[in-house]
């Protein structure tokens, strides 16, 4: 757990904003091993596992980083997009697994 030494449990803390609990990110976690989370837009590769690893005291074996874009929205006249988003696909070692419903109480 050397990664945890470079920054600080205040940062790590705000690095996660949420796991994604949808569709195609369960298909993932089912095949993959994965988990999905919504992350910072500055956050890291690094300081994503180092989050993972301290709050739900597991291993991680790799970690991909996706931003997807806002869709572009319509109401009316007016234009707009949602905003920006950046997720985290974090490959745990083999028999790691995080369970939410378990971390919530």
């Amino acid at each position: 757990m050397s990664a945890n030494l470079k920054f600080s449990e205040e940062r790590l803390m705000k690095v996660l904003l949420a796991p994604v609990i949808s569709e195609k990110a369960t298909f993932v976690a089912e095949k993959n091993e994965q988990v999905v989370f919504l992350i910072m837009p500055d956050a890291t590769k690094l300081e994503v596992k180092a989050a993972v690893e301290l709050l739900f005291k597991v291993e991680v074996e790799s970690v991909q980083v996706a931003n997807r874009q806002g869709k572009k929205k319509r109401s009316g006249k007016f234009n707009g997009r949602r905003n920006h988003t950046r997720r985290a696909f974090v490959c745990l070692k083999p028999g790691q697994e995080i369970n939410f419903t378990e971390e919530a109480k």
